[in-house]
């Protein structure tokens, strides 16, 4: 399983910049490239809470599962 971040796609949508978004959560820019960029292992209930409160969005808006490629195969995954 993969989570896909798709902050960018809301900025757009929203037609908010990046700058004013982090600003507004409390959070650096580069903090948010990174979390933009999928780069980070985690995120703060209260970072996401802020997100959503500035995009007026879901959590779900944002945040997308997707398969593993492997997961076609109906084979469980070699790593625990």
């Amino acid at each position: 399983m993969a989570i896909v971040i798709n902050l960018d796609l809301m900025l757009a949508k929203r037609k908010i910049k990046s700058r004013e978004l982090a600003a507004y959560v409390g959070i650096t820019e580069q903090n948010l490239s990174l979390l933009k960029s999928g780069k980070v292992k985690g995120i703060r209930f209260a970072t996401l809470e802020k997100i959503c409160e500035r995009l007026d969005c879901q959590p779900g808006d944002i945040l997308e599962r997707t398969p593993d490629q492997d997961s076609d195969t109906g084979e469980p995954d070699a790593t625990l």
